[in-house]
């Protein structure tokens, strides 16, 4: 396929191998890398200096800002945003003499449908980021995080919930029983200890 005809941008200054899959509409810019094997969906916006490792899976309409590693291992859903200069592992103990090498050694980390990773953040291997989740600029995620969870700081700790479009929802992580609703978008939520879920209207 021609530069010219095929459904998807790549800046002239990046670098696609050849065994990647790239969806329709999705824009790759300058200086970045998307190795061997990796699957981006359609839509995407990859931004300047991006490095998409081999075998990686990306879902639709996923936004990768400036300056980030997405390792092998990790699998981005539907509508994640990942901020400039976060960082995602695949081994918990890393060491230059003996180098742990191929996909038996990388532990596995899954960021579900709409979860955001602010700037700077750091997702240590092997958590799971749940559906519409917001890490905080900054943090270092060392625990699994719940569906719509807000978790900030170091290590990273649960503050509270946010809706699915990203305003901060009245309920208390020492809730057991409660309802709120979004004073920007009307969604209304139901809350069961730390399992928050939509009220269905």
């Amino acid at each position: 396929m021609t530069e010219e005809n095929q459904p998807f941008f790549v800046h002239e200054s990046s670098y696609v191998d050849e065994g990647a899959v790239i969806g329709a509409g999705t824009r790759i810019w300058h200086f970045s890398h998307v190795q061997s094997g990796a699957s981006i969906g359609r839509d995407c916006s990859i931004g300047q200096n991006v490095n998409i490792g081999p075998n990686v899976i990306i879902g639709d309409q996923v936004k990768i800002q400036n300056n980030v590693s997405v390792y092998e291992g990790v699998i981005l859903e539907d509508y994640v945003f990942c901020g400039p200069s976060m960082v995602f592992t695949n081994i918990l103990n890393p060491r230059s003499e003996y180098p742990q090498r191929g996909s038996e050694h990388y532990i596995p980390t899954r960021v579900m449908r709409g979860a955001s990773l602010g700037a700077n953040c750091t997702v240590i291997c092997g958590n799971t980021i749940g559906r519409f989740a917001f890490v905080g600029a900054g943090a270092v995620v060392t625990r699994p995080v719940p569906d719509y969870g807000l978790v900030v700081g170091n290590p990273a700790s649960l503050r509270g919930f946010m809706c699915e479009c990203g305003t901060i929802l009245k309920l208390s992580r020492e809730s057991e029983h409660a309802e709120a609703r979004c004073p920007r978008c009307g969604r209304s939520y139901q809350q069961k200890g730390l399992k928050v879920s939509p009220i269905n209207s």
